[in-house]
C-alpha cells in the first residue's frame, strides 16, 4: 500500500499493480479498493496496464478530512494521476464514473475514460426522490448506516425490497456496505443536478468516443470480470457507457 496527499492535506491510499500505461481505478457507490470485484478487475487489467487502484476519501485506509466537496474528490484523483506520471486513462464504476467526468473537465491528466454505467437519470421516469441527497445526508448524520444503505439502493439505485433481506444473510456483505455508508452523499453530491432528467450539457466540453487498443484491452478485460461479478442494472432512463473510451480536451 501506497499513499499521495491530496491538495487539502487527506492522505489517499493506493495500491499499484502490473506494467504498461497507467490506468486508475476509479470506485462506485460502496466499493473501496480492497472490494473483492476491484481486486479481481485490478488483476485482470494489470496484464496490460500499470493499475492504480486507490480508496476514494472516506474508504478503507483513506482519510476523510471535512468538509467534503466534490472539488476535493477531484484533487484526489488528481493526486492519483500525478502519482502515475502526470497522465492516466481512468476507468470509473457508477459515480466513480461521474467522478472521472468531473476531473476531466477540471483538467486532470485523463487520456482516456472507460465509463461504466454512469447513473444519469436523463428522463423524468424513474428517478430519485428530489429531495434524495438530503435525506440521505440526515439518515447519516443520525447514525443510521444500514437505513442510510437500504434508502441508497432501493430509491437511489432502483434495487428490489427483497434484495436488502438476502444481504443480511450473505456473509461479510451487509457490514462491507455499511462500513462505507457514511460515504453515500458525497456520491449523491457527484450526481447533484443529474438525477432528476437533467440534459448532460455540464460535460459537453469532454472529448467525443474514440477507439484504441486501450479501450479494447479493456472492455475485454471488463467482459470477463462480468462473467463472475454481476453489477446492478441501470434505472430506466439512465446513460449506460460500457466501457467506452473518450479523449479530454
Amino acid at each position: 500500500m501506497d499513499h499521495v496527499t491530496s491538495a487539502d492535506g487527506t492522505r489517499i491510499a493506493y495500491d499499484k499493480q502490473g506494467q504498461g500505461p497507467a490506468l486508475v481505478l476509479v470506485a462506485g457507490a460502496f466499493s473501496y479498493r480492497r472490494f473483492p470485484g476491484l481486486l479481481e478487475l485490478s488483476t485482470l487489467l494489470s496484464e496490460h496496464f500499470t493499475v492504480y487502484n486507490y480508496d476514494r476519501r472516506g474508504r478503507g485506509d483513506s482519510d476523510d478530512k471535512q468538509p467534503y466537496t466534490t472539488g476535493r474528490e477531484v484533487e484526489d484523483l488528481a493526486a492519483i494521476v500525478q502519482a502515475a506520471g502526470g497522465e492516466a486513462t481512468a476507468w470509473g464504476l457508477s459515480s466513480g464514473a461521474v467522478l472521472a467526468l468531473h476531473a476531466a473537465r477540471a483538467g486532470v491528466g485523463l487520456t482516456r475514460l472507460a465509463l461504466y454505467e454512469p447513473p444519469f437519470v436523463t428522463t423524468e421516469a424513474g428517478h430519485p426522490p428530489h429531495d434524495f441527497a438530503e435525506h440521505l445526508t440526515s439518515l447519516i448524520s443520525q447514525g443510521k448506516r444500514g437505513e442510510a444503505v437500504k434508502y441508497f439502493m432501493t430509491r437511489g439505485m432502483g434495487a428490489p425490497g427483497f434484495v436488502i433481506p438476502m444481504m443480511w444473510i450473505m456473509p461479510g456483505v451487509w457490514k462491507r456496505l455499511t462500513s462505507v455508508a457514511h460515504t453515500l452523499p458525497y456520491d449523491a453530491a457527484l450526481l447533484e443536478g443529474h438525477l432528476n432528467g437533467e440534459a448532460l450539457a455540464d460535460f459537453s466540453t469532454v472529448g467525443r468516443p474514440r477507439s484504441s487498443s486501450a479501450a479494447a484491452r479493456a472492455r475485454k478485460a471488463c467482459s470477463r470480470r462480468r462473467k463472475t461479478s454481476p453489477t446492478h442494472s441501470p434505472r430506466p432512463g439512465t446513460a449506460r457507457w460500457t466501457a467506452r473510451t473518450t479523449t479530454s480536451r
